[in-house]
C-alpha cells in the first residue's frame, strides 16, 4: 500500500515537471514568436517609414519628368505644325455687311436702291448671272440657244429647284415674272425693257422668248430675279408694289428671309438690320455662311464708326478706305473695275456745243492720264464709247488724244479768241458753260480737274453739285444741263444703242438715255446693224462706222471706268471678282464665301 502511494506521488511529480516543461517551452515559443513578429514589423513596416520620403521624391521626380516631356512634345508639335498644318477657311459664322441707304422692298421687280438690290440678290435667283470673270453663266437656267429665227431664244431651266417654301420652280414662274413686268399697272422699273417681247412656256422646264426684232444682246437681259407665281398670282397688278411679299419675300436664292430690325432715335443714326439665314436646299448647295445680315446706315460716318467698332465684317459703297483705317493690317480692300464709263456729256442741243470744233477742243484739251490717279486707287482710262474689254472696241478709232496746242488751234478756227483774263470770246459772248455732277468726293475731284484743264484753254466753267436723287429727278430726267459729269453702265455686250442713237435723245423716248442728245444718221445705222447681227466678227465690223462718227463728232469726253470698293475685316475667302457690271454682282458666289479659319493637316 505504502509502495503504491509513493509510486502515485512520483507520477504526479513527473507529470507536474512535464507540464512545467511544456509551459516553459510554450512561454519561450510565445516569446520567440513575439520577438519574431516585432522583428517583422520593424523590418517590413517601421523601417520603410524612413524610406517614404525617398519614395515620394522618386514619384515626384518621375511625374515632373513626364509633365516636362508632355509639354515639350506639345510645344514641339506647335512649332512644327506649320510644316504639316495650315490655317484653312471653314464653313460657319454670321456675316454682317454695312451699306448706306434704306431698305424698302426686296422684290426684284421693284428693287432699285442699294439696300433693296442687295437683299434682292441674296434671296432671289435670275435665269443667268455673271461669274467672277464677268462671263454670263446659268443660274436657274441651264442654257440658251437661238430659235428658228434670229429674234427667238429658247431657255432650258434647271430641274429640282425649290422655292424657299418648298414649292417646285417651273417655267410658269418665269412666264409669270416677265408678263408681270410687261403689265404697266404693275409699275415695275423693268417695264420699258420688255415691251413687245412675247414670253411663252414650251414645257415645265423650257421657255421661249420671241422678240419684235433681232437683238444679239438679249440673253444679257435675263439676269433679273424671278418671283413665285403661286404666291403672287392672286394679287392685283396695281397692288404688287405694296404687297406684304416685298418685305417677307420667298425666293430661290442662297439666303432665306428672317426679319428686319430698326434702331435709332432719329434719321441720322437710324439703322436697319435685315437678317437672312442660309437656305439649306439652295440649288448650288447650302451656303458656307450660317447667315447674312445687311445693316443700313444714313451716311459714311456712321457706317465707318460701326466698322471700326468691329460690328461689321464688311462695308460696301465707299469711294475709298477711310483715313482712320489706313495702316490697319486686319483690313482688306477689294478693288473691282466696273463695266461702266464716267464721261462728260456735252448737251449738243445747247448753243455753246453746237460747233463740233468746240467739242473736239474740250476733248483734246484734257490730260486723261492724270484723271486715272486722282482717286485713292488707279482707274482704267476710257477713250471710246466702248470699253477695251468689249467686242467691237478698236484701238485705232478712239477719241482725240491730249494735245493742248491742237485744242487751242481748234478754238481759234471756231472763231473763239482770247480776251481779258485769258477767257475766249465770240460775238461779244464768253466761252462758258456750267458743268453739273453729283456731290461726292470722287466727282468733285474730277470736276475741279476738268475746270482747271479747260481754264487753260480760255474756257470759263462753273460747277454745280447735286445729291444723287436730286440729280436724277431735277436734272437728268429733263436734260437740264450744259454739260453733265456722270457714269453710265455699259455691261459686257457692246450694244450702246440707248446712249447714242438719235431716237433716244428725245425726252419722249423710252429711256431718253442719250445724255448728249447726239444725232447722227451714220451712227444710228451702225448701232442698229451692230445690235441685230449674231456673228461676232460681223458685229465688230458694223460698229467701226459708229466709232468713227463718235470720234469726229465728239459728243462727249470719255474718261475712266469707276471702281467698286469692298472693304472687309479680314479676308473673305472665295471673293475673287475681277470685273463687275453692278455692285450687286459681288454676290455671284456668296454661297461659297467663308470668314472662319481652322488649322488643317496639309495634304
Amino acid at each position: 500500500m505504502l509502495r503504491k502511494i509513493v509510486s502515485d506521488d512520483q507520477a504526479r511529480r513527473r507529470l507536474k515537471r512535464k507540464l512545467k516543461g511544456h509551459q516553459k517551452d510554450a512561454t519561450e515559443t510565445a516569446v520567440q514568436m513575439g520577438q519574431q513578429a516585432d522583428d517583422n514589423i520593424e523590418r517590413l513596416l517601421i523601417r520603410r517609414f524612413g524610406r517614404l520620403a525617398a519614395v515620394r521624391r522618386f514619384v515626384f521626380l518621375w511625374s515632373l519628368l513626364f509633365v516636362l516631356l508632355f509639354f515639350s512634345t506639345l510645344f514641339q508639335m506647335r512649332g512644327l505644325s506649320k510644316y504639316y498644318q495650315a490655317l484653312e477657311p471653314v464653313p460657319g459664322g454670321l456675316y454682317n455687311e454695312g451699306v448706306i441707304g434704306t431698305f424698302t422692298n426686296a422684290d426684284p421687280l421693284y428693287a432699285t436702291g442699294t439696300a433693296d438690290t442687295a437683299i434682292s440678290h441674296l434671296i432671289f435667283s435670275g435665269l443667268f448671272k455673271y461669274d467672277d470673270n464677268n462671263k454670263l453663266t446659268g443660274d436657274l437656267a441651264l442654257s440658251w440657244q437661238a430659235g428658228t429665227s434670229s429674234s427667238q431664244y429658247i431657255v432650258k431651266l434647271r430641274h429640282g429647284v425649290k422655292w424657299q417654301d418648298g414649292m417646285p420652280f417651273t417655267a410658269d414662274d418665269v412666264v409669270f415674272t416677265y408678263k408681270t413686268i410687261q403689265n404697266i399697272e404693275a409699275q415695275s422699273s423693268l417695264y420699258s425693257s420688255w415691251q413687245g417681247i412675247t414670253v411663252s412656256k414650251v414645257d415645265n422646264y423650257t421657255v421661249r422668248f420671241d422678240l419684235p426684232n433681232p437683238l444679239s444682246a438679249f440673253p444679257y437681259s435675263l439676269t433679273n430675279g424671278i418671283v413665285p407665281q403661286h404666291l403672287l398670282r392672286n394679287i392685283q397688278a396695281e397692288d404688287l408694289r405694296s404687297a406684304s411679299f416685298n418685305t417677307q419675300p420667298v425666293g430661290t436664292g442662297p439666303f432665306v428671309w428672317k426679319y428686319v430690325n430698326v434702331s435709332g432715335d432719329n434719321l441720322s443714326d437710324r439703322q436697319q438690320r435685315i437678317s437672312l439665314a442660309a437656305y439649306k436646299d439652295y440649288h448650288f448647295g447650302k451656303p458656307k455662311l450660317d447667315g447674312f445680315n445687311l445693316v443700313t446706315f444714313s451716311d459714311d460716318q456712321h457706317l465707318t464708326e460701326a466698322f471700326e467698332k468691329k460690328q461689321l465684317n464688311a462695308m460696301s459703297g465707299l469711294e475709298s478706305l477711310p483715313t482712320a483705317l489706313v495702316g490697319d493690317d486686319s483690313v482688306h480692300v477689294y478693288v473691282t473695275p466696273l463695266t461702266s464709263a464716267v464721261m462728260t456729256f456735252f448737251n449738243n442741243s445747247r448753243p455753246v456745243f453746237a460747233d463740233a470744233k468746240v467739242r473736239q477742243a474740250l476733248v483734246s484739251g484734257v490730260d486723261r492720264s492724270s484723271i486715272s490717279q486722282l482717286g485713292s486707287y488707279p482707274v482704267q482710262v476710257v477713250n471710246s464709247p466702248l470699253l477695251k474689254s468689249q467686242l467691237g472696241y478698236d484701238p485705232a478709232i478712239t477719241q482725240l488724244p491730249f494735245n493742248e496746242d491742237y485744242a487751242n488751234q481748234l478754238l481759234d478756227q471756231a472763231g473763239w479768241t482770247r480776251g481779258a483774263g485769258g477767257v475766249r470770246y465770240k460775238d461779244g459772248q464768253p466761252l462758258s458753260f456750267t458743268l453739273v455732277t453729283q456731290d461726292t468726293a470722287e466727282y468733285s475731284r474730277v470736276a475741279s480737274f476738268l475746270q482747271s484743264q479747260w481754264q487753260k484753254l480760255g474756257v470759263k466753267v462753273s460747277v454745280q453739285y447735286y445729291s444723287g436723287s436730286d440729280l436724277q429727278t431735277q436734272v437728268i430726267s429733263s436734260h437740264g444741263y450744259d454739260a453733265l459729269l456722270y457714269g453710265i453702265s455699259l455691261g459686257v455686250d457692246p450694244d450702246v444703242f440707248a446712249y447714242w442713237d438719235s431716237s433716244q435723245a428725245s425726252l419722249t423716248s423710252q429711256g431718253h438715255l442719250n445724255l448728249s442728245e447726239y444725232k447722227s444718221s451714220t451712227a444710228d445705222q451702225a448701232l442698229e446693224f451692230g445690235r441685230t447681227r449674231s456673228d461676232p466678227n460681223l458685229r465688230a465690223i458694223k460698229y467701226q462706222a459708229f466709232l468713227t462718227s463718235w470720234k469726229n463728232d465728239a459728243p462727249a469726253l470719255a474718261m475712266y471706268q469707276p471702281n467698286f470698293i469692298y472693304i472687309t475685316r479680314g479676308p473673305v475667302y472665295n471673293y475673287e471678282r475681277k470685273a463687275a457690271n453692278t455692285p450687286e454682282d459681288r454676290f455671284y458666289n456668296v454661297n461659297e464665301w467663308m470668314i472662319r479659319q481652322k488649322r488643317q493637316n496639309v495634304r
